[in-house]
């Protein structure tokens, strides 16, 4: 559900969330100034703008401590202040998040940002009365009046007035998403004030409108067990399931069996302040999942602020921190999620990879080693294996974890398509072809139109030099699948440039560069089919821009050499023996088209 408000509205969201939460202006550095000496100021003014810059590169620890240096030079500047309350509730300092807000509500008694820290401090007390009052700035516009009209009505409910809590969710009524959140909301709003009749109403409605909606599900099933009903609880999961592909999410699944045990579960929200959490975590993950990653991230730390062990709210801020390759920050936040948590083993699988990422290989494979000591047939462990090997180049490990997956598979369904696909690319990798054929043609058999396995088979087919025909078939398929991937394009020029179609190949190559203009074996490729056509100038640029990409060591010295030499002369209007190039295909592999291939995040579906 939340990820739809983002998928509708993701860009109108965000600047209307951004404009709810970011101050109003850079400071005045004329006033910042004022009053120091020389040496002063300046270090103020650079204080200010390091902050801006490690804000502008998701830094937002450094921003923090940039912001909370100039704030120490210059106290009483409100713009600095705004700035300094945006960082310290990014990293969920929510102590000087208190003090900054007090300082700037104290200069602007209507100050949306400081209202809303305030009110949740004063929410975490229970202090909901003062909580609604903070809560009852004017939004200007649909996310501030849908989070402030929604948090209202939480506090009023915390106070036991449910009629005036639903009356406050129902002043938003504008956008369908934005009526569609209000109405899960009163929902759960409902179950928490003891009226489980009108909860049942309400989350049926909605699950009937959107079975496709993890979160309502979930709220379903366990407002269904709280009110002694497992079977209606088991029946909301199960349709969910059917509904999305047939794989239960592992917290559903967990959730099922104990439903199926016939173990009673407790509401998904059951007081005013996870509800309050609720309001947060939903928006936040939403905005940082479709690209508002500063909004997201504030959102996420008020929902953890409310709710410290959310499983969802940390995974989804572990998210955040990856997606701007904070990669220690997300291990932290992984860390926090509760043991034992249906996450585990997803949240293993995850840490593992952002240890591969800071280069902490052995750590990364002892800790998926751990998950195989628990199960030697874990799928998901031994994919993870599978993909860290195989990203290490050390394929003949890679090909021992994902024989071990097929070796379990009693038929082959089409979600298996990776594993085949990722063993023969292995195979294909160590010189063992007939091998790789047969398991690149066992996946396009089982999922006839994946971009990844038509184009590494079309291109392995063309430069070989047979089935030449099929194999240039399967690329141009694999380009109208994905006519945006650069590598994928530049596959589809250079069979053409391997099969002696020069001007078809200046054609795909000059738009895969155009895609991917800083990968040097693109500009490579180009700079071969312009010296083909005759235009020997624009082929000697491409080869020196490639040269200034960082290429591949055993690629310098041919670019160097097509540099004093260019192209040898073709025979009979062909090369005389076609160079071997396999840089853009590991280049592509590191590029997964597929969900399927990647361990399902922990968080919403």
């Amino acid at each position: 559900m939340f990820k739809r408000v983002a998928r509708l509205r993701c860009r109108f969201v965000t600047i209307i969330a951004a404009a709810m939460l970011c101050a109003p202006a850079a400071p005045d550095v004329a006033h910042a100034r004022s009053g120091n000496s020389e040496a002063g100021g300046q270090s103020l003014l650079g204080s200010y703008l390091a902050g801006r810059i490690a804000r502008g590169q998701h830094d937002m620890a450094a921003a923090a401590e940039y912001y909370r240096s100039a704030l120490e030079r210059d106290p009483g500047n409100l713009p600095l202040m705004e700035q300094a309350l945006l960082m310290e509730t990014s990293e969920g300092r929510f102590q000087s998040a208190k003090e900054l807000a007090t300082r700037i509500a104290s200069q602007q008694t209507d100050h949306r940002m400081a209202r809303l820290i305030l009110g949740i401090e004063a929410a975490t007390a229970k202090r909901y009365e003062d909580a609604f009052d903070q809560f009852s700035a004017q939004g200007n516009g649909l996310m501030e009046q849908l989070t402030l009209a929604l948090a209202r009505g939480w506090m009023k409910a915390g106070t036991g007035e449910i009629a005036q809590a639903i009356k406050e969710a129902d002043t938003v009524n504008q956008a369908e998403w934005a009526r569609f959140y209000v109405r899960y909301h009163k929902a759960l709003m409902y179950d928490v004030a003891g009226q489980p009749g009108e909860a049942k109403a309400a989350f049926d409605r909605l699950f009937r409108s959107d079975t496709k909606s993890f979160r309502v599900a979930l709220a379903y099933a366990h407002h269904a067990s709280a009110n002694g009903d497992n079977r209606l609880g088991i029946s909301v999961l199960e349709e969910h399931a059917r509904k999305t592909g047939g794989t239960m999410h592992p917290v559903a699944r967990d959730l099922a069996a104990r439903l199926k045990a016939g173990e009673r579960v407790g509401l998904l929200v059951g007081s005013a302040n996870t509800g309050l959490a609720e309001i947060f975590y939903g928006l936040g993950e939403a905005l940082a999942s479709e690209g508002g990653i500063s909004v997201g991230a504030i959102y996420l730390q008020m929902a953890l602020r409310l709710e410290p062990n959310s499983p969802f709210a940390l995974a989804a801020l572990a998210n955040v921190y990856e997606t701007t390759k904070n990669y220690d920050a997300a291990i932290r936040a992984y860390e926090r999620i509760p043991a034992g948590s249906p996450l585990e083993q997803a949240i293993d699988i995850r840490k593992a990879q952002n240890l591969n990422l800071l280069e902490r290989v052995d750590d990364a494979k002892a800790l998926l080693d751990k998950l195989l000591e628990r199960d030697p047939n874990d799928i998901r462990a031994l994919d993870a294996l599978g993909n860290l090997m195989r990203g290490r180049k050390r394929y003949d490990e890679a090909i021992d974890y994902y024989s071990r997956i097929i070796a379990g598979i009693e038929k082959p369904e089409p979600r298996h398509w990776p594993y085949f696909y990722a063993r023969g690319t292995s195979y294909e990798r160590t010189k063992r072809w007939p091998l790789a054929e047969a398991d690149l043609q066992k996946a396009l058999q089982l999922s006839p139109d994946q971009s990844l396995v038509l184009n590494y088979l079309g291109y392995s087919w063309v430069d070989q030099g047979i089935n030449l025909k099929q194999g240039l078939k399967l690329i141009e398929r694999a380009v109208q699948l994905k006519p945006d991937d650069g590598y994928i394009v530049d596959s589809l020029g250079w069979a053409h440039f391997r099969l002696g179609n020069f001007k078809q190949a200046v054609k795909y190559l000059e738009r895969a560069v155009e895609l991917r203009p800083e990968d040097p074996t693109l500009n490579d490729h180009l700079g071969d089919a312009f010296w083909r056509v005759g235009r020997r100038r624009e082929a000697y640029f491409q080869w020196r821009q490639a040269l200034t990409l960082k290429p591949e060591p055993e690629e310098v010295d041919k670019i160097n050499r097509k540099l004093e030499d260019g192209l040898p002369d073709l025979v009979q209007g062909k090369p005389v023996k076609p160079r071997k190039v396999k840089a853009q295909r590991p280049a592509q592999e590191r590029k997964r088209a597929s969900s399927d291939y990647e361990p399902v995040r922990p968080g919403l579906q």
